[in-house]
């Protein structure tokens, strides 16, 4: 029989990123490049191919495409697979948020928000048509730090779009562990299931 250790547990008191948590839609984009002469692979959607890039675009639970869509995002993939190609290969999550969709912001326009504010965060680094989440806070972990971030936006309103005021919370990135945690403005306490009916 195979021995299995106990995993190895981080430290509670370092780094976190924390971010303003975007009411929208969980979206990936997955780049990866055709090797050699490989033929095209089927098994997945392409959405589009820039030089010897393959774009896919994803729900939160499947591959989706312009005729199978998520509010507007696979065909807002292939019409900037150009500009989305510099994020290079790897899986690319963020929201897919603004009009239409759930709180929709006051935006006339849809967003698309990276979560990878390390490697984003920098705005000459992405593409232009993408954004990334707000950073409320980077630093040493601490309760109170979080709760403020919670009170700043109740009070203030939404920093990704400015002028709304019923942003839904954040989102605590635990760079030791590897690992986020989600705290929203109402009905933390309440799965979101219970929530999402208004129940509670």
């Amino acid at each position: 029989m195979e021995f299995e250790e106990f995993p190895k547990m981080a430290r509670l008191t370092r780094r976190v990123i924390i971010t303003e948590k975007l009411d929208g839609t969980n979206a990936q984009i997955f780049i990866r490049r055709l090797p050699g002469h490989e033929a095209i692979p089927t098994d997945t959607p392409i959405i589009a191919a820039h030089g010897d890039l393959l774009l896919y675009a994803g729900s939160r639970t499947k591959w989706i495409t312009p005729e199978d869509d998520k509010y507007g995002f696979a065909r807002w993939v292939k019409e900037h697979a150009e500009q989305l190609s510099e994020l290079g290969e790897g899986r690319h999550f963020g929201e897919w948020w603004g009009a239409g969709i759930q709180r929709r912001y006051g935006l006339q326009e849809k967003r698309f928000s990276l979560f990878n504010v390390q490697r984003w965060g920098d705005e000459s680094c992405r593409p232009p048509c993408c954004h990334v989440v707000p950073v409320l806070y980077d630093g040493m972990f601490a309760t109170a730090m979080a709760q403020d971030c919670i009170d700043n936006l109740a009070a203030n309103g939404s920093v990704a779009a400015p002028g709304f005021y019923d942003p839904e919370g954040i989102v605590v990135f635990h760079t030791a562990a590897n690992a986020g945690f989600k705290k929203t403005i109402k009905k933390d306490e309440v799965p979101k299931a219970l929530a999402d009916k208004g129940i509670a």
